[in-house]
C-alpha cells in the first residue's frame, strides 16, 4: 500500500506542478476577469458621454430623473450649461422638457440621434405626462377617474416542460456535456501521454523488478484522478467566487438579481447526482487513456496516445446534440446505459425528469462495473504492454501483452 501511494503521490505532485496544469485552470477565471474588467472600464468611461442633461421645469424634471437617472447628467441645468457639455463632449445632447396647457413637448438637441432604448423612455415619459394633463383637463368625477385608472390583469400558467423550464434544461445540460467533453478530451491526452512518455524505457524493468505492475498502473490512475478532483475542486470554489462577485458588481448585478431563480435551478442540475456520472465517466475514459499509451510503439508516439479515448468522446458529445430537447427517444434510453456513453446521455435524462432512482441506480452499477473490470483487465497486461520495445502492429502489441498476462 506505501509503494501504491508513492506513485500515486508523485504523479499527483508533477502534474500539478506543471505550468500546463496551472494554465489549464487558471484560463476560465483570466478570460473571465478580462470580460468583466473590460465591461466594467468601457462603461464607465463611456457613463458620463452617454448620457443626456434635461431641461424643464423642476418638479417635471425631477420626475423624469427620477425614473431614468442613469441616463441623465443631472449637474448640468441650464440651455447654455448644456451646450458647452455637448461642445466638450460630457454628453451627447440636451432634452428641453415643456408642459404647457393643453400639450406636452420636448426638443432634443444634440450631434446624433437619441438611441433607440433613450427614445423610447422619453416617448413613455411624455405619454405618462400628456395622460395626466387630459385627465386634469378633462374635469372627470371620481367615478369615472377609477374606471380610467382600471387595470387588465395577467395570468401565467407555465407548462413543466416549456418556458422558463425548458430554458433551464437547455442552460444544464450545455454547462454539463461541454464540462465531461472538456475534462475528458484535456485529461485524456494528460494521461496517454504519461502513461506513453514511459514506454520501453529501462526506469520501467526496475520499477517493476520492485513493486507489481497492477499497482504501478493503479497509482498512475489515481494520480490523475486526484489531479482531475482538484481541478474540479478549484472550479468550484472559483465558480462560487465569481458568482458573488459578480451579483455585488454594479454592471452585473441586476443581471444576476433578475436572473437568481434561474441561476439557482441550474446550479442544482449541475451540482447533484450528474457531477458524480461526470467524474465515473472521467475515470473510465482516464484508464482507457492509460491503456491506449500503453499500446503505443514507443515514446515519441504520446502524442498520438489519446486519440482512441477522444475519438470516443467526441462521437459520444456529438451524439448528445440531436436529443438536447428530445431525452424520451429510445435512443437515450439505450446509450445512458452504455459505460462510455452513460456520462452523456443520463444527465441528460436527469436534467429532464425522465430517470427514476431504479434507472439511475442501474445506469450507475454498469458504470463502476466497467470501471472495475477494465482496472483488473488493464492492470494484469500492463507489464507485457509497458515492456514491449518493437516497432510492431497495434494488435501484435496487444496480443504480446494478453500472452504476458
Amino acid at each position: 500500500m506505501r509503494k501504491l501511494w508513492i506513485i500515486t503521490t508523485e504523479t499527483y505532485l508533477r502534474q500539478i506542478k506543471s505550468w500546463s496544469f496551472v494554465a489549464l485552470v487558471l484560463a476560465p477565471f483570466v478570460m473571465l476577469g478580462l470580460s468583466l474588467g473590460i465591461g466594467y472600464f468601457s462603461s464607465t468611461a463611456g457613463e458620463d458621454s452617454d448620457r443626456i442633461a434635461v431641461i424643464a421645469d423642476q418638479p417635471v424634471r425631477q420626475q423624469f430623473i427620477h425614473q431614468h437617472k442613469a441616463d441623465v447628467k443631472t449637474s448640468v441645468t441650464t440651455v447654455a450649461a448644456a451646450k458647452k457639455a455637448v461642445r466638450a463632449e460630457t454628453i451627447t445632447g440636451y432634452l428641453i422638457l415643456k408642459s404647457g396647457p393643453q400639450q406636452v413637448t420636448a426638443t432634443y438637441h444634440g450631434g446624433q440621434s437619441l438611441a433607440t432604448d433613450l427614445k423610447n423612455k422619453v416617448d413613455t415619459f411624455l405619454m405618462q405626462q400628456q395622460q395626466r394633463l387630459n385627465l386634469s383637463n378633462a374635469n372627470l368625477s371620481t367615478a369615472q377617474l377609477q374606471a380610467l385608472q382600471q387595470e387588465p390583469r395577467l395570468k401565467q400558467i407555465v407548462h413543466k416542460k416549456t418556458g422558463s423550464a425548458k430554458l433551464v434544461r437547455l442552460i444544464s445540460f450545455w454547462i454539463m456535456v461541454f464540462m465531461v467533453y472538456m475534462i475528458l478530451i484535456t485529461y485524456s491526452s494528460i494521461t496517454a501521454s504519461e502513461i506513453a512518455s514511459e514506454k520501453g524505457t529501462k526506469i520501467m524493468e526496475i520499477i517493476f523488478s520492485s513493486t507489481t505492475a497492477s499497482k504501478y498502473f493503479l497509482g498512475k490512475i489515481f494520480g490523475v484522478l486526484l489531479v482531475i478532483l482538484t481541478h474540479l475542486l478549484i472550479y468550484m470554489v472559483g465558480g462560487w467566487a465569481s458568482f458573488l462577485i459578480a451579483s455585488r458588481l454594479s454592471i452585473t448585478k441586476a443581471i444576476v438579481a433578475d436572473n437568481q431563480v434561474l441561476i439557482g435551478k441550474v446550479l442544482h442540475n449541475l451540482l447533484s447526482i450528474n457531477l458524480l456520472f461526470l467524474f465515473l465517466g472521467v475515470i473510465l475514459y482516464t484508464i482507457l487513456s492509460a491503456f491506449s499509451g500503453a499500446l503505443v510503439a514507443k515514446a515519441e508516439d504520446a502524442s498520438k496516445a489519446a486519440q482512441p479515448a477522444i475519438y470516443l468522446s467526441m462521437i459520444a458529445f456529438f451524439a448528445t446534440i440531436p436529443f438536447q430537447n428530445n431525452a424520451d427517444a429510445l435512443t437515450v434510453k439505450i446509450l445512458s446505459y452504455v459505460p462510455f456513453f452513460s456520462s452523456y446521455f443520463m444527465p441528460l435524462r436527469i436534467i429532464d425528469d425522465n430517470a427514476n432512482v431504479w434507472v439511475i441506480g442501474g445506469s450507475l452499477l454498469l458504470l463502476l462495473a466497467s470501471i472495475l473490470l477494465l482496472l483488473r483487465y488493464v492492470g494484469g497486461i500492463y507489464e507485457g504492454l509497458m515492456l514491449q520495445t518493437d516497432d510492431t502492429s497495434f494488435w501484435q502489441r496487444f496480443r504480446r501483452g494478453v500472452k504476458y498476462q
